[in-house]
C-alpha cells in the first residue's frame, strides 16, 4: 500500500496562495501521493490553472463545530480510546489555559474530525502555517500517534506567541520556512539545531517563462508615454496600500502614469475611498483577485511593479512576497521597502529599488526616478530577472522538501 500524506491547509483553494498549489503539483509529479484537508471552505469565486491540474482529493473540516456535531461526537468517541489521546488532551488544556478562544477549542474538535477520518493509508501529516494549521495537525498527531511537520511563511509566524512556537518546534518532526530571516527567528526557539529548514518558494520557470520582449521606452512625459505601474497583493495593513496610494499623490503634476492593483483582501474597499479623496481616481484601476493567467497579462503590461511593504500593528508583514520573484522573472523593475526578507531577493540599485518602510515621500521620490528613467528599468528588469532565475529555483526548493518527506516516510515504515 502506497503510504500517504495529509496536507492540512487553512482554506483551499485560495487564488493568493498559488505557491502551496503549485508545491502540492510538483510533489504529486514526483510521486508522492497526498490527501488535502481544508479547515475552511473557499471564498474566492474563480481558480487558477494548477488547482485543477491537482489529483489529490479534498476533505473539509468541519469550520464551525456546532454547525457540524454528528461528525464532531463520531470523532470525540473514536478518538477517546486511543493511545496518545490523553496526551493530546493534556496538551490541548496546557494551550487553552493560555489562549483561552473559541478558535483553541476548535482546533481540538477539528483534530478530533481529522483523526477519525484520516485513513489507515496516511503515514503522515504536513501543516501549512503556523498558526491554526499546525495547532490542529499537532493534536491530531499525537492522537493518532503520527509524524507531523509544517511550512511556515509569514503571518502565521509573526503573529503566534512564542510560546505557542516553542510548543510545536518541540513536537514536530521538522519545520522549513520560506526566508533566512524567518529561519533565524524559529531556530531560535527550537530545541535543537537543525529542526528549521530554510526552503525558499522559488520560481516555477514553467508558469512564468521568459518574457518575449519587456524593453518598453515609456517616460511618462505624455498621456501617450503614461507610466504603468502595479501592485499585486491583498489589501491588508502589512502591504502599505494606504502608503503606496500617499505616494502616489505627492507625484508631480506632469508625470503621466497610471496604477493597477491586483487582489482582493478586507481593506479593498477603504483603499479605493482613500484613492478617491486624495484625487487618484482617474488614474487608478481596482481589478480584485484575477486568476494567474490574467495576472501574467497585468505583468506583461507593466513597467514598474511596487510593493510597499510593512510590519502591521500586530506584527504581521511579509516573508519574502511571490509577487516580487514573479514581476523579477518578467523582467520588471521593482521597487519595495527594506522589510523582512525582501533585501534577500531584491539588491538595492542593483536587481531593484528599496526604500524604508513607512515613509511614502522616499516611495514617491523612487517612482519619479523609475518613471522618468526607461533605462534604469530596464538594466534592473534584466538583473532582476537573472537573480531570480539564477538563485530562486522553484525546482530546487520542491526538491529539498521532497528529500525531507521521503525520509520522514522512511522511518515510520
Amino acid at each position: 500500500m502506497a503510504r500517504e500524506i495529509a496536507v492540512l491547509l487553512k482554506g483551499y483553494p485560495r487564488l493568493s496562495e498559488t505557491f502551496i498549489a503549485q508545491e502540492i503539483h510538483a510533489l504529486e509529479q514526483r510521486g508522492f501521493c497526498l490527501r488535502i484537508y481544508s479547515l475552511r471552505h473557499p471564498t474566492d469565486a474563480s481558480r487558477h490553472g494548477v488547482h485543477r491540474d491537482i489529483r489529490a482529493p479534498v476533505v473539509y473540516l468541519p469550520e464551525y463545530l456546532h454547525r457540524s456535531p454528528r461528525r464532531v461526537v463520531a470523532g470525540l468517541r473514536a478518538c477517546v480510546s486511543l493511545p496518545g489521546f490523553r496526551r493530546a488532551f493534556r496538551a490541548w488544556l496546557n494551550d487553552l489555559r493560555r489562549d483561552p478562544t473559541p478558535n483553541r477549542v476548535r482546533r481540538f474538535g477539528q483534530a478530533l474530525v481529522l483523526v477519525r477520518e484520516l485513513p489507515a493509508s496516511v503515514a503522515h501529516i504536513h501543516a501549512h502555517f503556523l498558526h491554526t494549521p499546525a495547532s490542529v495537525a499537532r493534536y491530531a498527531a499525537m492522537i493518532s500517534q503520527r509524524s507531523w511537520s509544517c511550512s511556515a511563511h509569514a503571518k502565521d509566524i509573526w503573529t503566534t506567541p512564542a510560546w505557542d512556537k516553542r510548543e510545536k518546534l518541540s513536537d514536530c518532526a521538522w519545520l522549513v520556512t520560506c526566508t533566512a530571516a524567518n529561519q533565524a527567528h524559529l531556530s531560535a526557539l527550537a530545541p535543537e539545531s537543525g529542526r528549521v529548514g530554510l526552503v525558499y518558494h522559488g520560481l516555477d520557470g514553467k508558469r512564468f517563462p521568459a518574457p518575449a520582449n519587456h524593453a518598453e521606452s515609456r517616460d511618462g512625459a505624455t498621456a501617450e508615454s503614461a507610466v504603468r505601474l502595479l501592485c499585486v497583493g491583498r489589501a491588508v495593513e502589512k502591504k502599505g496600500l494606504d502608503d503606496l496610494l500617499a505616494a502616489l499623490a505627492r507625484l508631480p503634476a506632469e508625470i503621466h502614469w497610471e496604477f493597477h492593483h491586483v487582489g482582493g483582501g478586507p481593506l479593498l474597499k477603504k483603499m479605493r475611498r482613500l484613492s478617491r479623496r486624495l484625487g487618484l481616481s482617474g488614474r487608478v484601476r481596482w481589478h480584485g483577485p484575477l486568476a494567474q493567467t490574467e495576472v501574467r497579462r497585468r505583468y506583461a503590461d507593466a513597467d514598474v511593479f511596487v510593493l510597499a511593504s510593512r510590519v502591521a500593528r500586530d506584527g504581521d508583514r511579509d516573508g519574502l512576497p511571490n509577487v516580487l520573484m514573479e514581476a523579477q522573472s518578467q523582467r520588471i523593475a521593482c521597487l519595495s521597502t527594506s522589510v523582512s526578507a525582501i533585501p534577500e531577493l531584491v539588491q538595492d540599485g542593483e536587481t531593484g529599488v528599496l526604500v524604508a518602510p513607512n515613509d511614502p515621500a522616499a516611495l514617491a521620490s523612487a517612482l519619479v526616478r523609475l518613471i522618468r528613467d526607461p533605462g534604469l528599468r530596464q538594466r534592473l528588469g534584466r538583473a532582476g530577472e537573472a537573480r531570480v532565475r539564477g538563485q530562486f529555483s522553484f525546482s530546487r526548493g520542491v526538491d529539498s522538501l521532497a528529500a525531507r518527506l521521503t525520509a520522514t516516510l522512511e522511518r515510520v515504515e
